[in-house]
C-alpha cells in the first residue's frame, strides 16, 4: 500500500495537513454577526417611543448639532412621582439597550428625582416637575435658538 502523500515531507504533509483543517473549519463556522451601533438619530426614535410608552410627560427634544460636542440630541421629559421617574428611565435604558448602544450609563436611579441616561448621541434626563422647574435645563439649551420640540 502506497503512503497517502507519496515524495512530500513530512513537513509539508502536516503543512497541508493543517491548511485542510482550517479550510475546514471556516466554512463550517457560524456566520458572525456584525456589531453595528445605531445612529443617533434612530437611538432618539426608541427613547421618545420609549419615553411615550411610559406616559412621560412634557418631553422635549434639543438639538444639539454646532451647539455642544457631547452629544447630538438632548431630552428631557419628566415623571409624576420618584417612582414614575425611575421606572421611565428603568424601561428607556431597556429599551436602548436593546439597539445594542455601547456603553449605556445611568445616574440618580435610586433616588428618582433626577434621572440622567447617558446613551452616547443622545442624553436623557427624566425629573420629577418641580425638580426640573428648579434646573430649567431645556431653556438653558434651547437659549436663542427655536429647535427645542415638545412632542406632548
Amino acid at each position: 500500500m502506497r503512503p497517502r502523500f507519496a515524495g512530500v515531507s513530512a513537513t509539508k504533509r502536516k503543512d497541508k495537513d493543517l491548511a485542510t483543517s482550517a479550510l475546514s473549519r471556516a466554512t463550517h463556522r457560524k456566520p458572525e454577526t456584525v456589531s453595528r451601533h445605531p445612529s443617533a438619530k434612530e437611538t432618539l426614535r426608541t427613547v421618545l417611543a420609549s419615553l411615550d410608552d411610559m406616559k412621560a410627560e412634557d418631553i422635549v427634544t434639543i438639538d444639539l448639532n454646532g451647539k455642544s460636542t457631547i452629544a447630538d440630541y438632548m431630552v428631557v421629559a419628566s415623571g409624576r412621582s420618584n417612582r414614575h421617574v425611575a421606572s421611565i428611565a428603568e424601561q428607556a435604558v431597556k429599551d436602548i439597550e436593546q439597539i445594542q448602544t455601547p456603553r449605556v450609563r445611568v445616574e440618580g436611579l435610586r433616588q428618582g428625582d433626577w434621572v440622567l441616561i447617558d446613551a452616547g448621541d443622545v442624553i436623557v434626563h427624566v425629573f420629577r416637575p418641580e425638580i426640573r422647574d428648579h434646573y430649567n435645563l431645556e431653556k438653558m439649551w434651547s437659549a436663542g435658538r427655536s429647535d427645542a420640540k415638545r412632542t406632548n
